[in-house]
C-alpha cells in the first residue's frame, strides 16, 4: 500500500493540520459569562451556585443525591466514608488506575486490596475479585477504565451475594453507558474527577452521586461542615452536627460549578461527536494486524462516554513479535506525536503501597491495621504487569473532521503494513513503560 515508512525517511502520513480537533474543553462566551457572574459579586466561597449544579447533574444522572467535591480524590473519598470504610477495612480495586482511586484508604485507617484486570476490557476482572473477599472486605471500587464500562452485572451480583457495596469511580467516563444503564447509577455510590483534563472538564471539582441517603450524608459529614447540620437524617451522625468528622473542607470552588453548569447543556451532544470520530477511526483500522480497538461493542447499549485518554491493545504476534515501543516510534515519525506505549503503571509495584510509612505505625502503612499481610508481589497479577507492552496511544479527537481522521489512521495502518522494515534494529520494550500520575493527551 504504502510508500516507505517516514522513520526510514519516507514521507509522513498525517500532513494536514489539526486545527481544534483536539481543542479541550470547548469554552464559549456563556462559560465566560458564568465564571465573571460569580466573580463580580464575590460568591467564589459560597454554595448557591453548586447547589444548583449539583441538582442538575442529579436530575442528569438519574440519582438521588449529587454532591459537589473540589476534586475527584476527595469525592472518591467521601464515597470510601459514606461506606463506612474504616479502621482494619478492606476495599477490592484494579491495580490499573490512577492512584486516587485508593490511596485515600490510608487516611481513613483501611487497605486496599489490588485485584487483576481483563485483558479485553482493561477494567477490573469479575472472576478475581471473589477469591479477594474477606470478613474486612468493605467496597468494590470499579473503575471504569478509559472510558471502557466494566462488567457490572457480574460485579454487582458478587456484591449483593456478599453484601458489600459497590464505588465506581467515573473519573474516566462521566455520562456513558452500560447496557443502557448510566455509569455512576449502577453501584451504591458513584464519584467522579472533573479536572481539565478530563471527558467532563470543568475545572478543579470532583462529583459524588447515590440514590443512598446515609451515604450521601456520610460523605456531608466528613468534609462539607455548612451541610453537616440539623437537616441530617442519619441517626448515628446527629451528635457530631456543626464540625466535620473528617476534620476536611472539600465543598466546589464555585468557579467550577458555574462552568459546570454550562458544559453539562452540551455535554451529551459533545460526547456523542467525539465517539462518532472514534469510532470512525478504529472503523478504518478493522482487521489491521496487530492493532485492536478498546471499545464496547456495537448495539450493545454500552458506550464509552467522552472517550477519555483512548488507547488501543497491542498484538505484537500478528507484527513478527515488534515491540510496542519500537511500533510506537515509527508511529510518531508518521505525525502522530503522542504515540506512545503504556498507561497507568501497576499500583500494587508501587513502594507506597509496599514499604512506606506514611503515618509512623513502625510498619508499612498499606498493612498498619491489618491483621494480616494483604500486599501483592511481582507475577501474583500477571495482566495488570504486562499492561504497558498491551497498550498505546490514540489520538483523542473532539470533532468528526474524516479527512483529518482518515489521515491518522493512516500513519497506524502503514506502521502495520510495514512492520517488517521495524524488526532489524528493534531493541525491544524498556523494562517499564507507562507512569504512575496523569496522562498526557492532547
Amino acid at each position: 500500500m504504502n510508500s516507505k515508512l517516514a522513520i526510514s525517511g519516507g514521507d509522513k502520513a498525517v500532513r494536514i493540520e489539526p486545527g481544534n480537533i483536539f481543542t479541550w474543553p470547548i469554552i464559549t462566551k456563556e462559560d465566560e459569562d458564568a465564571v465573571l457572574e460569580v466573580l463580580r459579586r464575590g460568591g467564589m466561597s459560597g454554595t448557591d451556585v453548586t447547589v444548583q449544579f449539583e441538582k442538575e447533574l442529579a436530575e442528569w444522572q438519574g440519582v438521588k443525591y449529587a454532591l459537589g467535591f473540589n476534586n475527584g480524590t476527595s469525592a472518591l473519598q467521601g464515597a470510601m466514608f459514606g461506606c463506612k470504610v474504616g479502621a482494619g477495612s478492606e476495599i477490592i480495586c484494579p491495580s490499573i488506575t490512577y492512584w486516587a482511586s485508593a490511596a485515600q484508604v490510608f487516611s481513613l485507617g483501611a487497605t486496599v486490596v489490588f485485584a487483576e484486570i481483563d485483558p479485553v476490557t482493561l477494567c477490573i476482572d469479575p472472576g478475581d475479585i471473589e477469591r479477594r473477599i474477606t470478613e474486612h472486605t468493605k467496597a468494590i471500587m470499579v473503575v471504569h477504565y478509559l472510558g471502557h464500562p466494566a462488567d457490572m452485572d457480574r460485579i454487582m451480583e458478587i456484591a449483593k451475594r456478599h453484601s458489600i457495596k459497590v464505588i465506581e469511580d467515573v473519573s474516566h467516563a462521566q455520562g456513558g453507558l452500560y447496557k443502557g444503564r448510566k455509569l455512576g447509577a449502577i453501584g451504591d455510590v458513584g464519584a467522579m474527577s472533573m479536572m481539565g483534563g478530563k471527558a467532563f472538564a470543568i475545572g478543579e471539582a470532583g462529583m459524588l452521586v447515590t440514590d443512598n441517603l446515609e451515604i450521601y450524608e456520610r460523605a456531608e459529614a466528613l468534609g462539607h461542615y455548612e451541610r453537616f447540620n440539623e437537616n441530617i437524617q442519619t441517626e448515628d451522625l446527629k451528635p457530631y452536627i456543626g464540625l466535620p468528622m473528617g476534620g476536611y473542607k472539600y465543598r466546589m470552588h464555585q468557579l467550577s460549578s458555574a462552568v459546570g453548569r454550562v458544559q453539562l447543556k452540551y455535554y451529551d451532544a459533545r460526547c456523542e461527536e467525539i465517539r462518532k470520530a472514534m469510532n470512525y477511526f478504529w472503523d478504518l483500522l478493522e482487521g489491521v494486524p496487530g492493532l485492536r480497538a478498546h471499545r464496547t461493542q456495537k448495539d450493545s447499549g454500552s458506550n464509552m462516554a467522552g472517550w477519555y485518554a483512548p488507547r488501543g491493545i497491542y498484538c505484537p504476534d500478528e507484527l513478527g513479535g515488534l515491540s510496542v515501543s519500537r511500533f510506537t516510534e515509527a508511529v510518531r515519525a508518521e505525525g502522530v506525536d503522542d504515540c506512545y506505549a503504556g498507561c497507568n503503571k501497576p499500583l500494587h509495584t508501587h513502594a507506597l503501597f509496599n514499604s512506606c510509612d506514611v503515618y509512623g505505625h513502625g510498619k508499612p502503612t498499606r498493612i498498619a491495621n491489618s491483621d494480616k499481610d494483604v500486599r501483592e508481589y511481582d507475577s501474583s497479577l500477571p495482566v495488570s504487569e504486562k499492561i504497558g507492552e498491551m497498550v498505546y496511544r490514540i489520538p483523542w479527537f473532539k470533532h468528526y473532521y474524516p479527512g483529518i481522521i482518515e489521515q491518522y489512521a493512516n500513519a497506524y495502518r502503514k506502521v502495520s503494513e510495514n512492520y517488517r522494515e521495524l524488526l532489524e534494529g528493534d531493541m525491544g520494550n524498556p523494562p517499564h513503560l507507562g507512569g504512575w500520575h496523569f496522562f498526557k493527551h492532547r
